[in-house]
């Protein structure tokens, strides 16, 4: 099982998939899972991607394999970028295309706003907006994460974030996924992170970037997404038909594939 040492006390978990050609040099495709998730959230996308990139794909600190947080950790979007950019440097891997979903979309925002020179292409898919409300819910959701369960908070909005046209066997899983999440991560990581404004940030976003959303997202409407994603100089909106807010998930081989033609025709151009 591959770790970086973030401190000595905090062990970053990832995996490394190349199945790539061996006389050749690929580029890397880095992919950030959202809350309450691991590595293994990208499992649809690997077998696409890894025959043409190698790809890494990191389990958050606090999540996965990854060092569970204590409650009362420090979090902030920097502390995160900081930890995936040291990963990378660990590997050689200076610059990379950038992949996000969900809460990592966020990260990958500021990620690629940050440390642009690190950045190749930017894929954010499923994410929410730049300034998310409803910071106001944070000590109910404590309570329910506390009182409740984890996975019982997952059963009550897995709905919005799969959609329904995802296969009832698949919810069943993907509840019992993410509630697995350790709870003393879960209440910091909730508190400070999941209602981050990155509003400065996608203007400074230089490089080429594709924003994928659905239909009826229950993260932002259509028009919302299109709103901050044009606040991006080069970039793009990909709208795909259904109701699911996490598309990556639901919509895994279609995401997966515009990304490759995406980083293709901005490789070629």
């Amino acid at each position: 099982m591959p770790t970086f040492e973030l401190a000595a006390d905090t062990q970053l978990h990832y995996l490394v998939d190349d199945f790539t050609d061996p006389w050749t040099t690929p580029d890397t495709v880095l992919l950030l899972h959202g809350n309450c998730e691991s590595s293994l959230a990208w499992y649809a996308w690997v077998p696409r991607l890894a025959r043409r990139f190698r790809v890494v794909r990191p389990d958050m600190r606090g999540y996965g394999a990854s060092t569970p947080m204590r409650r009362d950790f420090k979090w902030s979007l920097d502390v995160i970028i900081d930890d995936y950019a040291r990963l990378m440097d660990a590997l050689g891997i200076p610059r990379f295309h950038l992949v996000g979903a969900k809460i990592g979309g966020v990260v990958a925002r500021a990620f690629a706003a940050r440390r642009p020179e690190r950045v190749r292409t930017l894929t954010v898919v499923g994410s929410p907006p730049p300034l998310r409300t409803g910071a106001e819910r944070i000590p109910a959701l404590t309570e329910e994460f506390e009182t409740l369960g984890i996975e019982h908070w997952a059963r009550r909005t897995m709905a919005g974030r799969l959609g329904d046209r995802f296969p009832a066997e698949g919810v069943e899983w993907w509840i019992r996924f993410m509630g697995r999440a350790p709870l003393s991560t879960l209440v910091g990581f909730n508190a400070a992170i999941n209602y981050s404004d990155i509003r400065a940030d996608l203007p400074k976003i230089a490089c080429p970037t594709l924003v994928i959303t659905t239909e009826e997202s229950g993260l932002a409407s259509v028009e919302e997404t299109r709103a901050w994603q044009q606040t991006i100089r080069d970039s793009e909106l990909l709208v795909l038909p259904g109701n699911s807010f996490h598309a990556a998930a639901s919509d895994a081989g279609r995401c997966a594939q515009a990304t490759l033609d995406f980083i293709a025709r901005k490789r070629s151009a």
